[in-house]
């Protein structure tokens, strides 16, 4: 018989190598846990466009399927700020830079529960809501700029009190001065695609917009004096499916991509966006669910989870909550 002394060291390397196996799938369960998200509940909403206002601390969020538009607390609580029956989809919107006014894309592009022959792909309005009462100021009709289909999709402002307003299917570029007179801005050649062309733009400084054509995956740079003078910006990879743009200062661009990709970039520049290259991203261990849009709280970026997947999926059981999540960046390894 062999003396009992001899097994407790086996049974103890056994437990030990037990051990270790566990630390190492808790470790490895935990590093691909997602990042921070700030869940709220909307039915059916399918909110695409977020806004932060750093006055009231909170977020505003559209929605592709009621054409409504609300208020999510950083804690998570949602509620309603503006709806209006003729609405069909809200999708981009931002606040005016004063942090008075909210203004919202809205048309019928895709998923609305309530779309109509006269709508679907016809409507095309610029709606401009007073924070303060809740109530609409302006309504503006960007439909008979251009004829065709229509999707106005994202906004942005310029330091003049211009706005400028993508149509992601006229594959143009519309804009509406401070007396809200619209206008053509560009229709240039660069915006084009066979799906949806121009998506996210944000206004730069330096006098032009930064464009996402989610066709083509490029980034375009048109001139605010000469719209017409537009070129891609050269950068080493495509974005097919580019989304939301966030401007985060003169050579910083975050860059949100979904249809499959589902990841957030930040892309640099060294030469005022004649060329500029993708340096950083997010990982897909934090399983964004079809990311459309972004928006900046100090430091932090939320990002904007649409879920649309489960709409072209033609889910029968639509969602009754969302949720904004933090993007976190690391370095692209070249």
């Amino acid at each position: 018989m062999m003396p009992m002394a001899l097994f407790i060291p086996l049974n103890k390397n056994k437990i030990m190598k037990k051990l270790i196996i566990s630390l190492l799938i808790i470790q490895t369960a935990w590093a691909q846990q997602p990042t921070k998200r700030i869940e709220f509940e909307a039915p059916e909403s399918y909110p695409e466009g977020v806004a932060f206002n750093k006055t009231a601390n909170e977020f505003y969020v559209s929605s592709a399927r009621l054409g409504t538009v609300g208020k999510v607390t950083k804690e998570g609580k949602y509620s309603e700020l503006y709806a209006d029956k003729s609405l069909k989809s809200t999708y981009g919107l931002k606040v005016h830079p004063d942090c008075k006014k909210l203004y919202v894309c809205s048309g019928d592009a895709n998923y609305s529960k309530f779309s109509t022959p006269d709508t679907k792909k016809k409507m095309a309005r610029l709606v401009i809501i007073d924070l303060k009462s809740g109530k609409k100021t302006s309504d503006i009709d960007l439909s008979g700029l251009v004829p065709g289909e229509h999707f106005p999709n994202d906004l942005t402002f310029d330091d003049k009190g211009n706005v400028y307003i993508t149509d992601s299917y006229a594959d143009v570029i519309y804009k509406v001065d401070s007396s809200g007179k619209a206008s053509i801005f560009s229709k240039s050649e660069l915006l084009k695609s066979a799906g949806v062309g121009p998506n996210g733009v944000v206004f730069h400084p330096q006098g032009f917009l930064l464009v996402a054509n989610n066709g083509t995956g490029a980034l375009v740079k048109i001139e605010i004096a000469n719209p017409e003078k537009a070129a891609k910006v050269k950068i080493d990879q495509f974005f097919p499916s580019a989304d939301g743009l966030l401007l985060n200062d003169v050579n910083t661009l975050t860059l949100v991509q979904n249809g499959g990709v589902n990841k957030i970039f930040k892309i640099k520049t060294a030469d005022n966006w004649v060329s500029a290259q993708a340096t950083e991203s997010t990982s897909i261990e934090d399983r964004f669910a079809f990311p459309s849009t972004a928006a900046m709280s100090g430091n932090e970026t939320w990002i904007m989870n649409a879920n649309f997947s489960e709409l072209t999926e033609g889910n029968n059981v639509p969602s009754k909550k969302f949720s904004l999540q933090q993007a976190v960046f690391n370095p692209i390894k070249k």
